[in-house]
């Protein structure tokens, strides 16, 4: 018989299906076991569609009863768009609730825990805590601050080169790489890049896995310069520009969404009110896949949550740096990064690394 972490860790992977979906809801996923037989499944698809626990039960029918129900996160016990779960689990018959995380929401924060236990349910919390945490890192970080969580991503060579001279750049990673980034593209809630990046590549800014779905497109760019036919353009993208989105009237036709932000005296945004507008709207994460500009302002703005850097097993000897800002004079004033984790994908080493403190 299985015990409690094989089925919560099968609540987890179901809650990976509405990764990049749900916001500003949590992705979560349940099971419902009786007897040792998984008889009921589901996990949260989008806001405003029920949670993992009631498509769960609404699987499981009359088993439910007497069962243990197991969900990556705690259920909810309040009046949101739908109704709180802890009702529905309540009304099943549930006899036990396996729980990997503690809610971040404030407004649950341990309530849905302490509902369930004053209706007689037994409840086990923790199981599988290090993968339910994982899968809520972005949305905790979004609960705390009301920021998505960053992750900036380059590609380079063992040289620290991101382009030649010229500015070719395709490829410098390997194609497992880039299908890395792709399957991350379909788990995010937004990709950023500069509009040199636009302008130089024209990129598309999609997500290529088949069945895969694309995230929110944003593009920096303070002068307005996005041409009318950039393939990253339409509903599902969002410019920020120091202009009167009003004096492009053919960018405001393909669908996308303009927002006029003021500019610092070198003509740059503020990282910060980007972050808070994305914040704003319930975004939990953004994939910052822009040049060296782009990562330059970023790394010294310091609000990068997470690096990802793909090194390849190339030496260029020149061309166009990671990143080009003012250099200390000392190694000890370098910036400090804390690497999480390095491995080989396709021949690239991937590094994982957040700055320090």
């Amino acid at each position: 018989m299985k015990g409690d972490s094989a089925y919560m860790h099968r609540a987890v992977a179901l809650a990976r299906k509405g990764l990049g979906r749900t916001a500003p809801n949590p992705p979560v996923g349940a099971v419902v076991v009786k007897d040792g037989t998984v008889v009921g499944e589901g996990f949260h698809p989008r806001a405003g569609q029920p949670h993992a626990e009631v498509f769960a039960l609404r699987a499981a029918g009359k088993q439910a009863r007497g069962a243990t129900l197991y969900v990556t996160l705690e259920p909810c016990s309040h009046f949101g768009r739908t109704p709180p779960c802890t009702k529905a689990v309540i009304e099943a018959g549930i006899a036990r609730v396996v729980v990997g995380s503690v809610d971040p929401n404030p407004v649950v924060a341990g309530s849905g825990i302490r509902i369930l236990r004053e209706h007689g349910i037994k409840v086990r919390v923790g199981v599988a805590a290090k993968e339910t945490d994982k899968l809520i890192t972005w949305y905790g970080s979004w609960m705390e601050r009301k920021r998505p969580f960053v992750i900036a991503k380059a590609a380079m060579t063992l040289d620290g080169r991101i382009a030649t001279p010229a500015g070719d750049s395709k490829w410098i990673s390997s194609e497992e790489s880039r299908a890395y980034v792709h399957a991350l593209r379909n788990h995010v809630d937004a990709i950023l890049v500069g509009i040199g990046t636009v302008l130089a590549d024209d990129p598309r800014l999609t997500c290529r896995l088949p069945g895969g779905r694309d995230p929110l497109r944003v593009i920096i760019d303070p002068g307005y310069r996005v041409p009318d036919t950039a393939l990253c353009l339409g509903e599902r993208s969002l410019i920020f520009t120091a202009s009167d989105p009003a004096v492009r009237p053919e960018v405001l036709s393909s669908g996308s969404r303009v927002v006029r932000l003021g500019t610092d005296a070198s003509g740059h945004f503020s990282w910060e009110e980007i972050l808070d507008h994305l914040g704003a709207l319930g975004l939990h994460s953004v994939l910052v896949e822009g040049g060296r500009s782009i990562l330059s302002s970023l790394v010294q703005s310091r609000l990068a949550d997470e690096l990802l850097l793909f090194v390849a097993p190339k030496i260029l000897g020149g061309g166009v740096p990671l990143v080009a800002f003012d250099a200390p004079d000392t190694i000890a004033m370098a910036l400090p990064l804390v690497i999480q984790e390095a491995r080989v994908i396709g021949g690239d080493v991937l590094i994982t690394a957040s700055l320090e403190g």
